[in-house]
């Protein structure tokens, strides 16, 4: 197990009814607070009235940022560092999922810089603060509740970038699962999809760390028993709740703990939400089984026999090839049994341009670190995926 720090200041709060603390947890930030969120789905649950009474129950007053983007615009992220400026902001709420939330934390640093918040998400300058950050989650997918990690798209540069700082770690998070109940089952494969592929990014490491590879597998099997309870039962509180915190686990630092990050998935998706604006969890849907189906060697066929008997329990056999190509079959088969994408077309992704996706993958010589792809492996696997 190779040297590692693992700091989170994000203070959670769990469970149904733990929203009505809102308010005095936002208080002790000041005053105004900007209350961020997506289209209409929190006012058709009545989770908007719900807080904002909540909030103006301590004589907070509350400005508002809504509209949102799943895959959130650098458009609002400037609107929004505008209104805290106008405002004197004291903490930004994000009241959604990790879309919301994301932007959540471009617009409380944007408040506290004086350039274009694109900045940032275009590495040219590290952020040195930004205002304190607080989210009530409604969607579970990202983990962006209980890490410093926002991804931003720029439609006019086709760019979807992912950036971080010390400084955006939410302060606290509030996660009832009940707020899920309401999402659609599509939404919710997508956040079964999302989670796993956090934990695929570091569980399929090069690095040895016994640990490691044993929380990121008690994960993927609570997803994978949940996942298709709660599609069937959405009002079911265990379900809800067990995916909520995977959710929350799965990027929080746990899983990545002396490991390093591998890449390809959140890399490539990226790209293909920038030029077909596609939900996130239905790109990585088509992408990581034709991923580990690409990569799947000699060197690394014992990680794959790994995680097909611990993670999906195919029987172990001496034949370590069958085995491990048994565990990838039954990603393709989970993904199907939860109706999402296995190929481009199943989005309306039609005769892309296959080597300017590859080569806005493959920034340098290779991408991903547990198997190096070169720009013509990713295009192959974008083939595949067609």
């Amino acid at each position: 197990m190779k040297n590692f720090y693992f700091y989170n200041s994000t203070k959670v709060y769990f469970g149904k009814d733990e929203v009505n603390k809102i308010g005095k947890l936002s208080k002790e930030f000041g005053s105004n607070v900007l209350l961020v969120y997506g289209k209409s789905s929190i006012k058709k649950s009545g989770l908007y009235d719900r807080v904002n009474k909540l909030l103006k129950a301590e004589g907070i007053n509350v400005f508002e940022l809504g509209g949102i983007d799943p895959n959130p615009r650098i458009e609002s992220i400037r609107e929004g560092g505008n209104l805290c400026k106008k405002h004197s902001i004291d903490l930004v709420l994000g009241v959604g999922g990790g879309s919301v939330i994301d932007a959540s934390k471009g617009i409380a640093s944007a408040a506290v810089y004086d350039g274009d918040p694109w900045d940032f998400y275009s590495y040219k300058v590290e952020s040195k603060g930004a205002l304190p950050i607080a989210s009530i989650l409604t969607l579970s997918a990202t983990g962006s509740e209980m890490n410093g990690g926002s991804v931003v798209t720029n439609l006019d540069t086709k760019e979807k970038n992912g950036w971080g700082s010390p400084y955006t770690n939410p302060k606290f998070s509030i996660l009832d699962p009940t707020l899920t109940y309401s999402v659609s089952k599509h939404q919710t494969g997508c956040g079964i999809v999302d989670t796993l592929t956090h934990v695929y990014e570091f569980y399929f490491s090069n690095e040895k760390s016994y640990l490691n590879d044993r929380i990121c597998e008690a994960i993927m099997k609570t997803v994978i028993h949940y996942g298709p309870i709660a599609l069937e039962d959405p009002n079911n509180y265990e379900a809800r709740a067990n995916l909520m915190f995977s959710s929350t686990l799965a990027l929080n630092g746990l899983t990545g703990f002396s490991k390093d990050f591998e890449g390809f998935n959140h890399i490539t998706e990226h790209v293909l939400s920038a030029y077909y604006d596609i939900a996130h969890g239905d790109g990585l849907s088509i992408l990581a089984p034709h991923w580990m189906k690409h990569i799947l060697n000699e060197d690394n066929i014992d990680k794959f026999y790994e995680f097909a008997v611990n993670v999906w329990g195919i029987t172990p056999d001496e034949d370590k090839a069958y085995v491990a190509a048994q565990g990838i079959s039954s990603v393709f088969s989970f993904y199907r049994s939860l109706e999402m994408p296995l190929s481009l077309k199943d989005v309306g992704i039609i005769d892309p341009d296959f080597d300017e996706l590859a080569a806005k993958s493959v920034k340098r010589e290779t991408l991903g670190r547990f198997v190096k792809l070169t720009k013509e492996d990713v295009k192959d696997i974008l083939i595949f995926s067609k």
